[in-house]
This record gives C-alpha cells, sequence and structure tokens, in this order.
C-alpha cells in the first residue's frame, strides 16, 4: 500500500493507504477526525464537505491518494466566525450535517470574497451581491434532514458581516 502525507488540521501524518480508500475514510478511520460525516456515500448530501487547500470538496468522492501533502481542513480544524454564528442562529438541529454546512459556509464565503459568481448570479460582469438566493445555491449542496435552512441563511448573513 503506498504511504501519503496527510496534513490535516495542521497536524501531519504519515499514512498508508489503499489506492481506493476515500479521504472520508482516511480522516474518519486512520486519523480518528469523525467531524466529517459519512451521510449518502454518494456526493449527493454534503455532510462529508472538507476544505482541501482551501476549497471545498466532498471528501467521500476524493481519493485520498490524491491528497498527498495537500491541507485539509475540517470542522474540528475551523476557526471562523461561521461557528459562532450558527451557534447564536441555532442553525442546526440534530447536529449531524453541521460539520460539512461549517465548512461549506467557510468555503462559499471565500468564493464570494474572490468574487465568483454562481448560477443565480444576475449580473456576470460585476461582483455579486450576498443575497438570500446567492447564499442558498452557494450551500445547494449541502442537505439538512431536520430543515434548519430558515436558521442556516442569517448565520450566513452574520458570518459574512451583515446583518443576522
Amino acid at each position: 500500500m503506498p504511504e501519503i502525507t496527510v496534513r490535516a488540521n495542521g497536524h501531519a501524518r504519515r499514512v498508508a493507504v489503499d489506492t481506493r480508500s476515500t479521504l472520508l475514510d482516511v480522516l474518519r478511520e486512520q486519523l480518528g477526525d469523525t467531524s466529517p460525516k459519512k451521510g449518502c456515500d454518494h456526493g449527493q448530501c454534503g455532510a462529508c464537505t472538507v476544505l482541501l487547500s482551501g476549497r471545498r470538496v466532498l471528501s467521500c468522492l476524493t481519493l485520498a491518494v490524491s491528497c498527498d501533502d495537500a491541507e485539509v481542513t475540517t470542522a474540528a480544524g475551523v476557526s471562523h466566525a461561521v461557528q459562532q454564528a450558527f451557534v447564536d442562529h441555532d442553525a442546526f438541529q440534530c447536529g449531524y450535517c453541521t460539520p460539512g454546512q461549517i465548512c461549506s459556509a467557510v468555503g462559499m464565503l471565500d468564493e464570494f470574497a474572490d468574487g465568483w459568481p454562481s448560477h443565480v448570479t444576475p449580473d456576470l460582469t460585476a461582483a455579486p451581491e450576498l443575497t438570500d438566493d446567492e447564499m442558498a445555491e452557494r450551500m445547494s449542496g449541502n442537505l439538512c434532514r431536520c430543515g434548519a435552512y430558515a436558521n442556516i441563511v442569517p448565520a450566513l448573513r452574520q458570518a459574512a458581516g451583515g446583518p443576522g
């Protein structure tokens, strides 16, 4: 089995991985980080979302061997205003999807700050505005079975520096 270096939440670890192992399985089973969740294991729910070199990825679809020496940040390693905003707005219920929602929100806010448009951005030549529709579209890959969406959007607004 090949060995890779996984730099997760600022800590580098050398691990042997099967070439078919996903980043999610390595994080959970070999590194003991259970914050990314195995929801659907098909890339459809977003519960496994982590930041890979600062960008959002679905760790259940990412082969671990492709992450050799890349920086992986899970919800356990995030230090961001998003976390406090989720608490302030009760933007979680059962909490299962929350780690993926947190990582996705951090990535989404960075993408927005970099001026990336989304599918609902009305004017692709101008800087997008962080409207409720923009936030909903940008977070659409993260599902919440409990229906905490009504509280997630105000939390994201607060984390972005707007009114909560």
